[in-house]
């Protein structure tokens, strides 16, 4: 697993040459992944324009802002993804604003369909879910936590429909773009800032 990790980490990329790929596919009318489809080439442009929108938006509090500032351990945040994923396109430019406020937390961007021995060792419910936050403490190279693919609240949200119906209806994705944006990221920041409590607890007292 070690190896995977750094093979990963040293083949990843920022979120600033994410977005500049992410553009450069859009222009190009394609996406990234091993299957390239119409249909993934127009999420691709769609998820581009929310994370625009959602890199100029984002807010943190200041009180979350300060606890940010206030974590001390070296972390790296290893975020498994690709171009056409809906929750992506919400997560993580949200992931993006909160690595930035602290200089501790490094944020790599791995590309799934190209790091599938790694996506493997970290599924969500036997599937190949992303987004997918891998969070290693860079002293001693182990993952301490991992995060995603949806935030606590939206995961519910689905849970709850595919309890109900058994599978997610187009009806129910459009319902699910409308929380992401009615939430503002939010439920994500308090996710993450619960992720580094456990690391740190003191800072969140």
């Amino acid at each position: 697993m070690d190896t995977i990790i750094k093979e990963s980490i040293a083949k990843s990329m920022s979120y600033q040459d994410y977005r500049a790929l992410v553009k450069q596919l859009v222009s190009e009318n394609s996406n990234t992944g091993k299957e390239k489809t119409e249909v993934l080439a127009n999420y691709t442009f769609l998820n581009d324009k929310r994370m625009k929108r959602w890199d100029k938006t984002i807010k943190v509090a200041d009180a979350a802002q300060e606890k940010l500032k206030a974590f001390s351990e070296s972390v790296t945040w290893l975020v498994i993804t690709e171009s056409w994923c809906g929750d992506a396109a919400h997560v993580m430019p949200v992931l993006n604003k909160v690595a930035s406020l602290n200089d501790k937390i490094d944020f790599k961007v791995v590309l799934r369909d190209e790091n599938l021995e790694l996506m493997d060792a970290f599924l969500t419910n036997g599937g190949r879910s992303i987004p997918k936050l891998i969070m290693i403490d860079n002293t001693t190279g182990e993952v301490v936590d991992t995060y995603g693919p949806r935030p606590s609240e939206a995961t519910g949200y689905v849970n709850r429909f595919k309890a109900e119906n058994g599978a997610l209806t187009p009806e129910f994705k459009e319902d699910l773009q409308h929380w992401y944006n009615k939430n503002k990221g939010q439920n994500i920041i308090d996710d993450l800032l619960e992720m580094l409590s456990k690391l740190k607890p003191t800072v969140f007292l």
